[in-house]
């Protein structure tokens, strides 16, 4: 069966992206068309990337690397959950996904993210990599804003708008996981 992996893009205490993830994955897995496994950054306790090479020759030396390389290896496809910082996605996102390369590749990719403007600049930036990676991005996408889904910025209560648009991004992210097996069984 397809697998899906949620990434919790922050690491921030008092992070907004851990009510988020968990109403991602409370969301998926209530549906019968793919495996879903929430995957919390925090849980990996990678450091700034720090490996000799370029993740593109694929020569990981550390240990946390190859269980992070393994991690992401196990997923067709992923949803990103991502908080807007700066116009752009976290530093902690950011790493993590440059430690790694051809894990990447071949997958289809989502995004859910949140922000003063629903986290829509984290995700532009998000897409450009997707792209360097041979990654799918699926079309679909949740754009939550602390003003409209948030209570005081922080209680998270999403309207049913956004619960239609995640299940359309689910809907194109296990399709395109789906069909784009045969490039990753090559």
């Amino acid at each position: 069966m397809t697998r899906i992996g949620i990434i919790l893009g922050s690491t921030r205490p008092g992070r907004n992206g851990e009510a988020v993830a968990r109403w991602v994955f409370d969301v998926a897995k209530q549906r019968g068309d793919a495996e879903f496994e929430l995957i919390d950054l925090l849980d990996h306790q990678l450091p700034h990337l720090d490996e000799a090479y370029p993740p593109a020759m694929g020569q990981y030396t550390q240990p946390h690397t190859l269980r992070w390389a393994s991690t992401i290896a196990s997923f067709d496809g992923f949803v990103m959950v991502t908080p807007e910082y700066n116009h752009s996605t976290s530093g902690a996102l950011k790493n993590a996904i440059d430690f790694l390369y051809a894990e990447w590749n071949n997958k289809a990719v989502g995004f859910v993210s949140y922000g003063s403007a629903g986290g829509t600049r984290a995700v532009e930036h998000l897409r450009l990599i997707a792209g360097e990676l041979q990654m799918a991005d699926v079309r679909s996408q949740v754009a939550l804003s602390l003003f409209t889904d948030f209570e005081n910025f922080s209680v998270f209560k999403p309207s049913q708008f956004q619960r239609d648009a995640l299940t359309t991004t689910l809907d194109q992210v296990v399709a395109w996981s789906t069909a784009l097996a045969p490039l990753r069984n090559r």
